[in-house]
């Protein structure tokens, strides 16, 4: 029997509108590199990923400048409209390389701080399981559910709410087939765990740190850029 074998996706073909920025927010800087950079650096510290789909708009052109980009382990694909578009996309280009039994991490590009513990205990946590799962925080604020005028309407009971995160780890063959046909069914599909649920099956969720954010407006540059010196200072210190 083939060693099962772990592989990511980073979907980063989105071009940030909610950023108010003239480039897509992945090339940003965050303490003077690119955040595409820094979520890149992460993943490639993690010995157990044999490559790293990286899936890009076809008319970007900002990639041609990081050094990085240019990793062995590193390939490029094409991405579609949507992110699920751009995640089934690099499923694809995994199928011509991997076994579907192997595992596969999809990590949100906006994610740079993703530390290697969570790496390690996704994968500790999950090696074994039929389906799979993913990075979360349980929920400890009050939620509340609003209509549409903001009035609120309920308290939600926050008892087994998680804050969804990435990386995602599902099989391959079995992530691919759940996205294709969620797509086919014009479900709506916003991580890669909604279109496993759709396919029937329960993905885990696996505690992880909450300073996994991500940078979806201005804001966020400066909370990540704080999150990355203060992990930099714990390994320093261990």
């Amino acid at each position: 029997m083939n060693k099962v074998r772990y592989w990511a996706v980073v979907p980063a073909a989105g071009v940030g509108r909610r950023m108010n920025v003239d480039i897509p927010k992945q090339y940003l800087e965050i303490k003077g590199k690119p955040l595409i950079e820094h979520t890149l650096g992460r993943l490639l510290d993690f010995p157990h990923l044999e490559r790293i789909v990286v899936v890009l708009d076809r008319e970007d052109e900002y990639h041609q400048s990081i050094e990085l980009m240019r990793n062995a382990r590193i390939q490029l694909a094409e991405g579609g409209d949507e992110r699920y578009h751009s995640v089934l996309s690099g499923l694809r280009v995994l199928l011509d390389m991997a076994d579907p039994n192997d595992w596969v991490l999809v990590h949100d590009v906006a994610r740079p701080c993703i530390r290697r513990s969570d790496l390690d205990w996704l994968v500790n946590q999950l090696h074994e399981h039929p389906v799979g799962g993913l990075l979360g925080s349980p929920v400890t604020d009050t939620i509340k559910k609003a209509g549409s005028d903001d009035v609120v309407s309920e308290t939600v009971d926050r008892q087994g709410l998680w804050h969804a995160m990435t990386p995602q780890m599902f099989r391959l063959g079995m992530l691919h087939d759940a996205m294709a046909k969620a797509i086919a069914d014009k479900m709506p599909v916003t991580d890669e765990a909604s279109a496993i649920e759709y396919s029937g099956k329960q993905p885990v969720m696996v505690e992880g740190h909450a300073d996994n954010i991500k940078v979806t407006r201005g804001t966020d540059l400066a909370l990540a850029s704080l999150y990355i010196e203060q992990q930099s200072k714990l390994i320093e210190v261990s």
